[in-house]
Formats: C-alpha cells, sequence, structure tokens
C-alpha cells in the first residue's frame, strides 16, 4: 500500500489558477492572459518555477530565470501568443496536404476509442471502486446487496 505522507513530499505544492499569471488560448485560438489576483499560501510555487527548477536538478537548466525571459522564450517560439484577444488565422496548407493523400476507407464500423471508461487513467486504475464499476459495467460481477 502507498504511504501518502511520502507522495506528498515528492509532490511539490502548485499554486492554483487564480494565484499566478499566466497565458492561456481559448478553445477560439484567442490568446487571453491573467495576472495574480493573490498570492499562493505557504511554500507552493507557480508553475514555470518548478519546471525551471526540476531542469536544473537534471543538468538541463532552461535557459530563463523570471516570468518576462520564458514570455520572451515563448513568443520567440509562437508569435502569435503576443496579439491577445486575437484569433490567429488556421493554416490550411497542412490540410490541402492531407485532402491529397492517397488513400482507402476500411470496411469496419467505427469503434468506441475507450472500452473501459473507469479505467481511462492511472488514478481510475489504482481505485478499488473503479474497478468494481469496471466489472458491474462488463458484466463479470455481480451486484452485493447493501446492507
Amino acid at each position: 500500500r502507498r504511504n501518502p505522507s511520502r507522495i506528498r513530499r515528492a509532490t511539490p505544492a502548485v499554486d492554483r489558477w487564480r494565484q499566478k499569471s499566466a497565458t492561456y488560448v481559448n478553445l477560439e485560438g484567442r490568446v487571453q492572459m491573467t495576472e495574480k489576483a493573490a498570492f499562493a499560501p505557504g511554500e507552493a510555487k507557480e508553475d514555470w518555477t518548478i519546471l525551471r527548477a526540476l531542469s536544473e536538478r537534471a543538468g538541463l537548466k532552461l535557459p530563463y530565470d523570471s516570468l518576462q525571459a520564458l514570455r520572451a522564450a515563448m513568443y520567440e517560439i509562437a508569435p502569435g501568443l503576443k496579439r491577445l484577444d486575437a484569433i490567429e488565422p488556421a493554416r490550411t496548407a497542412t490540410l490541402d496536404v492531407l485532402a491529397r493523400t492517397p488513400g482507402k476507407l476500411d470496411s469496419q464500423p467505427f469503434a468506441p476509442a475507450i472500452t473501459n471508461f473507469y479505467l481511462t487513467n492511472p488514478i481510475a486504475r489504482a481505485s478499488v471502486i473503479m474497478a468494481e464499476l469496471s466489472q458491474l459495467k462488463s458484466g463479470s460481477a455481480t451486484r452485493a446487496a447493501a446492507e
């Protein structure tokens, strides 16, 4: 059985969305930026500072020491992130190439990508309750009467 206190020590305290300055791209493709609304409690750190510290420990130090340096690197790689509240037009060249790619449709019908919803991630697979639900759904287990 896992020791939760040991796992907790190995997991860095990460601040919540309202406790960090961040850049997001919404479902429309619109770039949005947030500013820190509150300071994180205790020893919680912003995500980028945790990744930066881990990179140094791994011997592959990331080349930025501030949020401004990180954003400059992001803008160099993805210039569209500089244009806040604007929708970047889609580049259709890759779709044109895909449309011209020869191929043949398979005669097999489409099948669901997820065959067992109850065991789709490591946390669910480690759960006794999710294992029981999975067995119930598949019909390989019988329901016990509630006591």
